[in-house]
């Protein structure tokens, strides 16, 4: 599969795949069983979970494929490290911001 970014350069496409099927997964997943906690029907959770993919697609899309920077670009190992940490803190506080309300 020859996947290029928007300079032409060869880009790898599996962090792109890896990052849609776990969102098609989550939100597949855990989305309509949300909805419906909040009283909304299944369709409406279904619906919410196909318009999270689709947004979690687009920019993964166009942060992992588009703007990909060439392969021969070396990122240093404390920025990529930086990045990591603050995805894990915004993961934690998606999933507390999510699991707070069906607590009370």
């Amino acid at each position: 599969m020859n996947v290029q970014n928007r300079h032409g350069d060869p880009v790898d496409p599996v962090p792109f795949l890896v990052c849609t099927a776990t969102a098609v997964m989550l939100l597949f997943s855990v989305g309509p069983l949300y909805g419906l906690a909040y009283g909304l029907p299944v369709w409406a959770g279904l619906t919410v979970a196909t318009a999270g993919t689709v947004a979690v697609s687009a920019v993964a899309y166009h942060r992992l494929v588009w703007t990909a920077p060439p392969p021969w670009v070396q990122i240093a190992p404390e920025l990529r490290f930086q990045r990591l940490i603050y995805i894990g803190i915004g993961f934690a506080v998606l999933l507390v911001a999510v699991s707070a309300p069906l607590a009370l």
